[in-house]
């Protein structure tokens, strides 16, 4: 039972990434350490709803 999800940058507020999640094991929202093209460096990247 695994959920798509969007990462958006934390500081550029732009939508880079999609992966999957599985909802049964992973609770808490999805915090990765991402590249951003937009921003030109690596920044948090948070799961949107």
């Amino acid at each position: 039972m695994s959920d798509k999800v969007t990462l958006v940058c934390s500081e550029c507020l732009s939508r880079n990434y999609t992966t999957s999640r599985n909802k049964k094991t992973a609770s808490a929202r999805l915090e990765l350490k991402k590249y951003c093209p937009r921003c030109g460096k690596v920044t948090l990247h948070k799961e949107t709803k």
